[in-house]
């Protein structure tokens, strides 16, 4: 489907995101023919470069992070003239004018009709102030005569419950919830939106997708890095805001949800934010119990060593912020009563790994439990994200020879045995969605809040609370040894890539 003609504006053109992931994506969109006819890209940036500069940097990361399969020195050439460059200080508005004028000159030479996409690929402290300053310049309104207009918001969407509140209310004074889209690029991820087709056009697995038949869900994403030099942002930041509040509680959503009365952005979300409202608020006891947070400590790996995250450049000694955070909960709804959900995130991991692993009960029938000499022989469903974007299936099968002893098998789909089928990246499918008006995988403001409002709890525990343990583990561990405490009887977190022989997909070691 080909979007209306319009611009597409980056705040923050002269950083990483934009050269690494956005360009690359949008040029990815045009070699795909998924580019309106009159296009074209505004950079803003507080970088005082020329315009054919800012085509050089460009260039350099199509040719480095685009799909190979896309890359013509030809097309480059032409698709970098309809990039455009403009320098401004985005926090003063007096540097607005000089945007403004740009892009109106922009929108006549293309003739896009006044329907512009403003991305936000600033700090977050400048996404109130830009959108305020783009509302008193008369940018943001849209109707038949001005076009319409949109704001892509990356994240964090907020510090805390109050922040994101203020942060939704801020953004409301000059864009309206239909316009806003706020990006989480988990959700870009094809195998992420294919739980959905996997869970309701099968019938195989939605009759079982309940409290009768599965025993427990389980979310992993591990980071096989460390903070990678950005110890000043992360040290603020956490594992809890940064990857949890947000990509862990949004694939849940994803597993959990009831099913949609149609496939559109407000049936979706409207499941989505029925997943929040039902998780059950955690007590103080429950974070004591239920919530772990780690750290790592410097250790060696393949005999090289690595510095713990108080060693790492731009983190305080005296530091306390968890780089590692597991947690047990439970959704209080009709489908989901009494199953408890096993979710962990980490930096230092040994793999860099997303999945969801849903847990099936095992057999009742106590006679055939003892013919496993491993209880861990019952169903599984992985789900994979990244990086070997698949789903495996783990079912008993009996052993060749006498007896009736069990052992797993695997049947497993993998994205990469598509060889003719490009695998779009997230930012490709997400800003192709808001090109075209579809809000499905972006986060709605009563969503953010409602998330905020389930983790708020554990960060107000840590911040008033000293007595809560912050365990240290070695980097390249699973983290702290605590956590297969969380987990009921004698069942165990699955350990990604532990033996990939047996693992059935791939992962980065």
């Amino acid at each position: 489907m080909k979007p209306d003609n319009h611009i597409f504006v980056i705040f923050g053109a002269s950083g990483d995101l934009t050269w690494r992931k956005l360009i690359p994506a949008i040029y990815e969109l045009q070699q795909q023919e998924m580019l309106p006819e009159r296009f074209a890209v505004l950079g803003v940036g507080r970088s005082a470069i020329s315009e054919e500069a800012f085509r050089t940097k460009m260039g350099e990361g199509i040719n480095e992070f685009a799909d190979t399969v896309f890359i013509n020195e030809s097309d480059i050439t032409a698709f970098l003239q309809k990039l455009h460059y403009v320098s401004i200080d985005t926090a003063k508005l007096e540097g607005y004018q000089t945007f403004k004028k740009m892009l109106l000159a922009l929108d006549k030479d293309y003739q896009t009709e006044g329907n512009v996409i403003y991305y936000l690929s600033t700090p977050p402290s400048l996404y109130a102030v830009i959108a305020e300053n783009l509302g008193k310049l008369d940018l943001c309104k849209q109707n038949t005569q001005t076009g319409w207009k949109r704001l892509i918001v990356e994240k964090p969407f907020g510090y805390d419950l109050e922040t994101a509140q203020n942060l939704n209310k801020q953004l409301l004074e000059t864009f309206t919830e239909s316009q806003l889209y706020r990006i989480d690029h988990y959700l870009g991820k094809e195998t992420a939106q294919n739980i959905l087709v996997t869970r309701f056009f099968n019938s195989i697995f939605e009759p079982l997708w309940n409290r009768n038949y599965i025993d427990r869900v389980e979310i992993t994403s591990a980071e096989s890095v460390g903070v990678e030099g950005r110890g000043g942002y992360y040290d603020n930041a956490g594992a809890l805001r940064d990857m949890l509040q947000n990509h862990l509680l949004q694939l849940v959503a994803l597993t959990a949800m009831e099913p949609p009365t149609e496939f559109s952005s407000q049936s979706i979300r409207n499941e989505v934010l029925k997943v929040f409202q039902s998780l059950r608020p955690l007590s103080v006891e429950d974070i004591a119990y239920n919530v772990i947070r780690g750290q790592y400590t410097d250790s060696k790996i393949k005999g090289e060593r690595i510095p713990g995250y108080i060693q790492e450049e731009g983190v305080p000694k005296n530091s306390r912020t968890e780089t590692f955070v597991a947690m047990k909960f439970y959704i209080d709804n009709w489908r989901w009563g009494g199953v408890p959900f096993y979710i962990r995130t980490g930096k230092k991991l040994p793999t860099r790994v997303t999945e969801i692993t849903v847990h099936f009960k095992p057999t009742p029938h106590p006679h055939l439990l003892k013919m496993s000499e491993d209880n861990g022989t019952q169903g599984m469903l992985v789900i994979r994200i990244q990086p070997d974007e698949g789903i495996l299936l783990k079912f008993g099968m009996k052993e060749p020879g006498a007896g009736f002893n069990v052992q797993q098998a695997n049947m497993d789909f993998r994205y990469s045995q598509l060889s003719d089928i490009h695998l779009p990246s997230s930012y490709e499918r997400l800003i192709h969605d808001c090109m075209i008006g579809d809000a499905s995988l972006f986060t709605r403001g009563d969503a953010v809040e409602a998330a905020w409002e389930f983790v708020s709890p554990i960060l107000d525990a840590w911040k008033n609370n000293p007595a809560i343990k912050l365990y240290g583990y070695p980097a390249g561990s699973w983290g702290p040894a605590s956590v297969d405490q969380l987990i009921d009887g004698n069942a165990q977190w699955r350990y990604p890539c532990k033996n990939l022989a047996d693992d059935g997909l791939y992962c980065e070691l």
